[in-house]
């Protein structure tokens, strides 16, 4: 369990996956993740969500992200993990509305990197977020990350951004400073 200031970061479990179907089957949150919803049954969804969560994939972890109080409110992680390239992707989806626009987000990436940084080897961190989602690219921003580049693909148009451990390192110098 990792907290913050506003969020806390933990292990997914087997209580989160009715939120997780709800998000995941809702086509305005499909539509900022650039795929389809969900149309599978909710017992279907839950018996492959629990085989995986005890085979856990060696090249990525996934949080939950719960309110101070204890409120699942959306999911992060970090996934293709390239030891070799010292790099990993990560994604975030905060899928209660209620906390949108009020630096949940924010907080939630922040603390992934604090974490990704701290305890691993990896040098670069990237992400990928369509080009029109300009609320998503700002809370990148303030999180420290920089557009290096486009990318089409399945005709969705994405402004790929990155950081890197120095950036990182550069910015708790600040706060520390």
């Amino acid at each position: 369990m990792i907290i913050s200031s506003k969020i806390i970061l933990r292990e997914k479990t087997p209580d989160d996956a009715w939120d997780d179907y709800a998000w995941d089957t809702d086509t305005e949150l499909a539509r900022l993740d650039a795929a389809p919803s969900l149309s599978i049954p909710y017992s279907q969804y839950l018996m492959d969500y629990t085989k995986a969560l005890r085979n856990p994939h060696t090249t990525s972890h996934r949080f939950a992200v719960d309110t101070l109080d204890g409120k699942h409110i959306g999911n992060c992680s970090y996934y293709n993990l390239n030891k070799f390239k010292g790099e990993v992707e990560l994604g975030i989806m905060i899928g209660n509305r209620d906390y949108w626009d009020k630096g949940y987000g924010t907080d939630a990436v922040i603390t992934l990197l604090n974490h990704i940084f701290g305890k691993t080897k990896v040098n670069r961190i990237h992400l990928k977020t369509l080009d029109w989602n300009t609320r998503a690219q700002k809370c990148f921003q303030k999180c420290g990350f920089t557009s290096c580049g486009q990318l089409a693909r399945d005709g969705y148009n994405f402004q790929l951004m990155e950081m890197y451990r120095s950036q990182w390192q550069k910015q708790q110098d600040k706060t520390r400073g």
